[in-house]
């Protein structure tokens, strides 16, 4: 047996890996900064107050005026009664407004709940519901579905605002009944909050609700102390040895959602990194995302990988920019796509929203960009300092060797507290259980082999096909339902929601396909529902498994199998 082999994940074969090509990293990080996690923006904003922090709906705003709108906002909180300890939740899209009200809830200190947008009334009562919040801020276009949850929650406070109320062009403001305008809400205020005694490894800044490794929506306690770490182990470690050329100077495109957890963390990497954000209103517009490319050229973007493979095949051109991809595997096909588009690799990152998202980060492909490494690595990346990691066997719960795949285990400062509300509660010894099947290589890199059981990636966003099944299985007409991820035709690395139906005996040939798809809009955001009626496949019998449960990987590879053979495929299928 080699000497590699005899080693185990407690020795951290990665960290031979530190190197951003001739140029070692540090190993460690420690200590870590023990402060309220705002104080990015102030730090910020006072090295580069004329530095251009963000450029949304064609308006730039200063870091001088960012923390100007935060305090003022800050204050109106406080004035409306928010205080240490209280929940404030956002339903906001891509917009100034979001890291506004972000860094304001922090200064108050309160704690953040990110809701998308896309949400249903069932989705947002339980998430502003169950943890008691009384305020919540959101775009005008949500403000029918507050209402709509209000008397089943504590909601007292309503703040609502336009997508471009900070645009070059806002609109007029319009009173509404119940509600208090944002815009006032910073105008009215001095910025002058209270002073907030926050303690940074125990007061929460984050509650962010996830599948988690159940499936089962819970509520993600991140402390300031977590995201504060988490924004060190990324690119302000990876990239030092450019640091100086970047800081205050580089620009980052940010098309993924604000309120998910990959594009939450990259917008708090740039403020602390003083970085230019450029944020486009809608992910799915991939027109407007290859103009913007080609009109300001940033120094970073970060995306998930359908966006890829639509940018590149929209012809975006050659371009010097760092690409980073998180929130889903990144298929080979999508990175070659776009490494002959545009001639750089793009650098895969990986965490969950748990891991404050980031466990894992390709030094390799960034190191290849800069010329400082031959080829590149198609992989997740190395651990981040001081970040442990083991791959166990699900069945033995022993560690595997080296090479050999099983579940990926991290434990590290950027770890949750717990699932709410109990501290420790998701966690064994202080160590989160992904759920994700992997390997590590002989240079410390880890590949994904296998996605978390039961969920479906739609373009990003995760699925879990249990919801599902749960929700079809109260239908009336159902007997037997299994929803399943199938690999979307078009678009490499992103899935569709299938659903198999059996209905009940006296409803067999009565039951349609749109009466399945109304069932699932009505309950489930647009992209977790079938597309249309060819996703819908009625059946007598299912597969099975030896325990007798439904076969959904049988039903999803007979499904790829049909693909294949009516060539439906538009690219080269790896599967």
């Amino acid at each position: 047996m080699s000497e590699e082999k005899k080693m185990t994940y407690a020795d951290k074969p990665w960290l031979k890996s530190y190197k951003f090509g001739p140029y070692p990293l540090k190993k460690t990080l420690e200590p870590y900064p023990v402060q309220p996690l705002y104080k990015i923006l102030y730090d910020t904003a006072e090295k580069f107050p004329h530095s251009v922090a963000c450029l949304s709906f064609g308006k730039a705003t200063r870091y001088s005026q960012l923390k100007d709108y935060v305090d003022r906002f800050a204050t109106g909180l406080a004035a409306l009664g928010v205080k240490k300890g209280d929940m404030v939740a956002t339903v906001i899209p891509n917009c100034l407004q979001f890291i506004i009200a972000d860094m304001a809830i922090l200064r108050a200190g309160a704690t953040h709940i990110p809701c998308s947008i896309l949400h249903k009334e069932r989705d947002l009562e339980h998430e502003i519901g169950s943890p008691g919040a009384e305020t919540v801020i959101c775009v005008d276009d949500n403000l029918p579905l507050i209402n709509a949850i209000k008397d089943k929650t504590k909601l007292k406070n309503i703040i609502i605002t336009s997508r471009e109320d900070y645009g070059a062009n806002p609109p007029p403001l319009k009173e509404v009944p119940g509600t208090i305008q944002f815009r006032n809400l910073v105008d009215n205020n001095e910025p002058d909050p209270p002073d907030v005694d926050i303690d940074p490894r125990e007061d929460l800044a984050f509650l962010c609700f996830t599948g988690g490794s159940t499936g089962l929506p819970k509520g993600v306690m991140l402390t300031h102390f977590n995201r504060m770490a988490n924004l060190w182990h990324g690119l302000p470690w990876m990239l030092t040895p450019l640091e100086a050329g970047i800081r205050g100077k580089a620009s980052i495109m940010i098309p993924v959602p604000l309120f998910h957890a990959y594009g939450h963390w990259v917008v708090e990497f740039a403020i602390y990194f003083g970085m230019r954000i450029i944020l486009l209103p809608d992910p799915r517009d991939n027109d407007a995302l290859v103009k913007a490319m080609q009109e300001h050229r940033p120094f970073l973007v970060a995306c998930v990988p359908t966006q890829y493979f639509r940018m590149a095949t929209g012809k975006v051109g050659r371009m010097q920019t760092m690409m980073m991809s998180c929130a889903a595997p990144l298929p080979k096909v999508i990175a070659d796509t776009v490494k002959n588009e545009m001639g750089n690799p793009i650098s895969e990152s990986y965490g969950l929203t748990e891991t404050g998202p980031l466990t894992h980060l390709n030094v390799s492909a960034f190191s290849k960009i800069t010329g400082f490494m031959k080829e590149e690595k198609l992989s997740l990346g190395i651990p981040v300092p001081d970040t442990e990691v083991k791959i166990v066997d699900p069945d033995t719960g022993e560690e595997v060797p080296f090479g050999e795949s099983g579940i990926i285990y991290s434990r590290g400062p950027q770890v949750m507290k717990g699932y709410w509300p109990t501290p420790g509660d998701g966690l064994e010894d202080g160590w989160l259980c992904t759920n994700d099947i992997a390997r590590m290589d002989e240079d410390g890199y880890f590949y994904i082999e296998d996605r978390t059981k039961d969920m479906i990636n739609v373009s990003g966003f995760k699925v879990y096909s249990t919801e599902l099944d749960e929700e079809l299985f109260k239908h009336p007409d159902i007997e037997v339902a299994a929803a399943v991820g199938i690999p979307d035709p078009k678009n490499p690395g992103s899935e569709r929601v299938k659903i198999y139906v059996k209905p009940v005996p006296e409803k067999k040939g009565k039951l349609t396909a749109d009466d399945i798809i109304k069932f699932c809009r009505e309950r489930f955001p647009a992209y977790a529902a079938p597309k249309d009626a060819s996703y819908i496949e009625f059946r007598d019998e299912f597969p099975l498994t030896v325990t007798e449960k439904l076969f959904k990987n049988a039903l999803r590879q007979e499904e790829i199998n049909k693909m294949k053979e009516r060539g439906e495929f538009e690219y080269e299928f790896e599967g």
